[in-house]
């Protein structure tokens, strides 16, 4: 079962259940897929749905920080239990320690010695933490290696 058939069959069980923010939650993500389906007038792999997830998990951390100053505890409640739903369908988070050990290894790989090869790392890294770790994380290490 691929994902965005995973997703569909969430979204039944959770409208069985009446789990009213959870199927909120589960149809948002869906129409985001959807749209780009709609958009390259083709269905996404799981690849590309992966990629709106963590999109979708990144704009969500992005806007929990501006409503923690801004003492919206309402607002981060809600957003917290959204990116716990979306998460589920995430491949399992990668550890700050086995990041910085993948960002170790590509760097000798590339003989990488300065952060002019930043991008060079950046490229190499970025298909081997898709979906597994957020590329903020994967760049702070790689700036660490390369001082």
């Amino acid at each position: 079962m691929n994902l965005s058939e995973r997703l569909t069959d969430d979204m039944k069980q959770a409208m069985k259940s009446q789990e009213k923010f959870k199927l909120s939650t589960i149809r948002m993500m869906r129409a985001s897929v959807k749209n780009l389906e709609i958009d390259l007038k083709r269905p996404l792999d799981d690849n590309e749905v992966l990629d709106i997830l963590s999109r979708e998990i990144k704009q969500r951390k992005d806007s929990l920080q501006d409503f923690k100053k801004a003492g919206r505890e309402d607002l981060v409640t809600g957003l917290e239990a959204e990116i716990e739903i979306i998460s589920h369908y995430l491949p399992e988070q990668l550890t700050e320690e086995e990041i910085q050990e993948i960002v170790r290894q590509t760097i000798h790989e590339l003989g990488a010695s300065s952060k002019a090869d930043m991008g060079k790392v950046m490229s190499a890294l970025m298909p081997k933490t898709k979906g597994r770790a957020d590329g903020k994380l994967v760049n702070q290490a790689v700036q660490q290696f390369l001082q």
